[in-house]
């Protein structure tokens, strides 16, 4: 499907899978060499992003890894005001999303920044949090990235289905679903997720695939985030023919090719 987003008043097209680098602004992400925290390190990964290929900086500054503990909101908000400006000078052209759970985050970064995406891996749709989440992206007419926290694609399709009604009926536009893996789901669930996420497409709105070194790679094949570059490749793959639109990754270079070999072969069909 030919998606569009519109970030900023600027269209960005779907109609070809997109790759999302990841900048995390944070001491203990789950893959150490993701952690950018001086100025220099985060300009650096940035440049990188966008050589590389990349077409979105998603910058994250409160970790969510399994059974970490939060920052508080002020401290998010500190490395969020050191990181985007940062951002906004080295690429003042680029489509930037921000990984956040908090509303109020949410806001900052939108009206202080411009940001042109809030990438949400908060609670589920029925929680409090989650609901001041969707007025507030709605307010802010930007586009927004829901992530389900269910263990199993029925469950998933379900969860993503009331989120999406409960958006529309607050007037947002432009939504992505992403399944996410490595939240709520075992091992196994998140390998019956991924089999099936062609279902995704019932919904018709775009999907954002987040698999990049995660648990579910390195613990399978007993080894750790730093040798898992290769699974990740192949998930990349299997999740492009499945028809995902944006890949979230650590590994730009990689994701891109990954991308263009798909392309070509689904192209040459």
């Amino acid at each position: 499907m030919n998606y569009t987003l519109n970030c900023n008043g600027r269209l960005l097209s779907l109609a070809e899978p997109q790759v999302m680098g990841i900048l995390n602004v944070t001491p203990d992400s789950f893959y150490g060499n993701s952690r950018q925290q001086t100025d220099t390190a985060i300009a650096h990964r940035v440049e990188e992003i966008l050589t590389q290929g990349g077409s979105m900086v998603d910058v994250g500054a409160c970790s969510t890894r399994p059974d970490s503990k939060p920052v508080s909101e002020a401290e998010e908000m500190e490395r969020l005001h050191q990181a985007l400006p940062i951002v906004r000078r080295v690429a003042p052209e680029a489509v930037v999303s921000v990984d956040t759970f908090r509303p109020s985050v949410a806001r900052m970064v939108v009206e202080d920044y411009g940001v042109d995406i809030i990438n949400d891996v908060g609670e589920s749709s029925a929680t409090r949090s989650t609901a001041d989440m969707f007025r507030m992206v709605a307010r802010l007419r930007v586009p927004y990235i829901y992530t389900s926290r269910k263990a199993t694609m029925r469950e998933v399709l379900l969860d993503c289905a009331e989120a999406v009604d409960q958006l529309r009926s607050l007037g947002q536009k432009d939504i992505l679903l992403d399944p996410g893996f490595g939240f709520g789901k075992t091992l196994e669930q998140n390998y019956e997720v991924l089999n099936g996420l062609e279902r995704m497409q019932m919904i018709g709105l775009p999907v954002l695939v987040g698999v990049s070194r995660k648990s579910m790679i390195y613990r399978l094949l007993d080894t750790e985030p730093e040798q898992a570059l290769n699974g990740s490749t192949v998930l990349h793959t299997i999740a492009l023919q499945k028809g995902a639109s944006i890949l979230r990754v650590h590994d730009v270079r990689e994701a891109v090719e990954c991308c263009r070999l798909v392309r070509q072969t689904m192209n040459s069909k």
